[in-house]
């Protein structure tokens, strides 16, 4: 499942950036917490930018 989830990160990273909102979307899709994508996303050194909500 954590290389599924990075997958999906790097597909939807641009310049080592993800939007909050694709962030959500990978954790809706996967069924799995935001704070799992949260967790993979630092791992991969990626910054999660424009976030609504906080969760990130």
């Amino acid at each position: 499942m954590k290389e599924k989830l990075k997958e999906e990160i790097l597909k939807k990273t641009v310049d080592r950036k993800l939007p909050c909102a694709a962030a959500r979307k990978i954790a809706e899709g996967l069924g799995i917490p935001y704070s799992d994508v949260g967790a993979a996303a630092d791992e991969l050194g990626i910054q999660i930018k424009n976030c609504q909500l906080g969760c990130f």
